[in-house]
């Protein structure tokens, strides 16, 4: 942050500061959160945005917030420039909060913050933004009268009539044209990597997860055919931009939750590190991108595609929260991933391998689930927001998982013994090696997991975690030792 003045000892004779909300007092839009939150608690009301909006954003914003409400606690504030209007209401400043964002959310974040003595929102009849709110401020205390804290484009018209400008977190080209018609008296600006933030939230560590795709082709026995590898790779980028659209969305439908996560809370949407507007636009850019490539594959990879995303979406809006239908349904999408691989390169994918790939992935569901309550345990809280688990059920997914991970286990032990398991090595006996290194493995996980050491989704921890890369080693020997003729 820079500061291009200094206030003086007492400001009771200073003209009355009107201060933005939207990008200025927090780092997010109330509005679109408004929605997402909306969208979450009922989606067939979300859906009747555009009969709203035919009768005028006011109409759109009051209907939004006479059936969703947001947690004003836990918006992501803009602490440096807060911290200033503290300073500014102790020496007698007289602050007002001026912004389009509808009433009702307005007074509650007035009420919270407790040092403006008057609100000027939108309501049902009239949205307080760009012409109307300069109006609405030069009838009330005339031109030069009062000051201005703003950042967006909309507020260029408010800055002419102001006395001064105080400029957080302005948008591109903002500061230059403000500079142009008013003295700016302060800077608030904060050193994220806006980037980078984005980058964050496509989370490309998660694409790991989709090599899945090219589980079929090394189970056939064809990782030599650049063909089958070059549809497995468009398979794996359709899949990655697909996942990128679903965590972008998940994380917007979740900012409440994330906010009162002791993590999550870090996440670029979350934190205001990111913009929730762009975040709304990125979502169907990043899907239909996904959907262009997986027109180059056959029909089948895009039925599957199409699948995951609405099981996706169904998990984020409504399964996340049902107890044991959501690790159930984790499970699925792994394993939907193998399925989509196999259907990218016309492969029958192996009945042993979606059985063994179920078990296995609901296993370690359970393992995420295991950490986060272990979480809420450390915590003293009793339950997650949004989730149905509560912390006396640490001992339930405990079992269960761990059980679920010997199945697998169990799956490739008969396997080894089944007929189709000759046909495919040249030594199936030795592939006997595997039971008691994935055992391990399995057992490992739990362990890690009980101690509170898992912090991350398990597969992720996994590609990062020294033994269970000398176990993907290993395992990957003895499955070449079956096969070497």
């Amino acid at each position: 942050m820079t500061d291009t003045a200094q206030p003086s000892t007492n400001l009771r004779g200073e003209p009355p500061l009107c201060v933005d909300l939207d990008g200025t007092l927090v780092r997010t839009d109330v509005l679109v959160e408004s929605w997402f939150v909306l969208l979450k608690r009922n989606a067939l009301s979300a859906v009747l945005v555009p009969f709203w909006i035919v009768h005028g954003k006011a109409r759109l914003k009051h209907e939004i917030a006479l059936r969703a409400d947001i947690d004003v606690q836990t918006l992501p504030y803009n602490k440096a420039f807060i911290d200033h209007l503290y300073d500014q209401h102790k020496q007698g400043r007289r602050l007002l909060l001026t912004t389009a964002t509808n009433e009702k959310y307005a007074n509650q974040v007035a009420q919270h913050l407790g040092i403006f003595e008057s609100v000027m929102a939108s309501d049902a009849q009239s949205n307080l933004s760009g012409e109307r709110k300069h109006q609405r401020l030069v009838q009330r205390f005339g031109v030069g009268g009062f000051d201005y804290a703003g950042n967006a484009n909309s507020d260029l018209l408010i800055f002419q009539s102001a006395r001064r400008a105080i400029l957080v977190e302005p948008e591109p080209g903002v500061e230059r044209a403000a500079k142009q018609v008013t003295e700016v008296a302060h800077y608030f600006r904060s050193d994220l990597t806006v980037l980078r933030a984005y980058l964050r939230a496509l989370r490309p560590y998660q694409w790991l997860k989709n090599l899945l795709v090219f589980v079929p082709i090394a189970s056939a026995h064809r990782l030599g055919e650049p063909g089958l590898l070059a549809q497995g790779f468009l398979a794996f980028v359709a899949f990655s931009l697909c996942a990128s659209s679903v965590y972008l969305l998940n994380d917007l439908i979740d900012l409440p939750a994330d906010r009162a996560h002791a993590r999550k809370r870090h996440r670029p949407f979350a934190a205001g590190a990111a913009s929730v507007k762009i975040g709304l636009m990125l979502v169907p850019s990043l899907l239909l991108a996904s959907v262009g490539i997986a027109l180059w594959l056959p029909p089948a990879f895009i039925a599957l595609l199409a699948g995951y995303y609405l099981l996706t979406l169904s998990y984020s809006l409504w399964i996340k929260g049902e107890v044991m239908m959501d690790v159930v349904i984790l499970a699925a999408l792994y394993t939907m991933r193998i399925l989509a691989g196999a259907a990218a390169v016309s492969i029958i994918p192996s009945f042993w391998l979606l059985a063994f790939s179920m078990f296995l992935f609901l296993s370690l569901a359970m393992v995420k689930r295991f950490a986060e309550l272990l979480d809420l345990k450390s915590s003293e809280s009793e339950s997650a927001e949004g989730r149905g688990y509560q912390v006396v059920d640490l001992a339930m997914v405990q079992s269960l998982g761990a059980a679920a991970g010997y199945c697998a286990v169990l799956v490739l032990a008969l396997y080894i013994n089944s007929e189709d398991s000759r046909v495919h090595h040249v030594y199936p006996e030795v592939i006997w090696s595997l039971c008691p290194v994935l055992l391990y493995w399995i057992s490992r996980m739990w362990q890690v997991a009980g101690r509170g050491q898992m912090h991350d989704d398990p597969l992720v921890f996994a590609l990062t975690d020294r033994v269970s890369l000398w176990v993907g080693v290993a395992s990957v020997t003895i499955v070449l030792a079956a096969n070497w003729a």
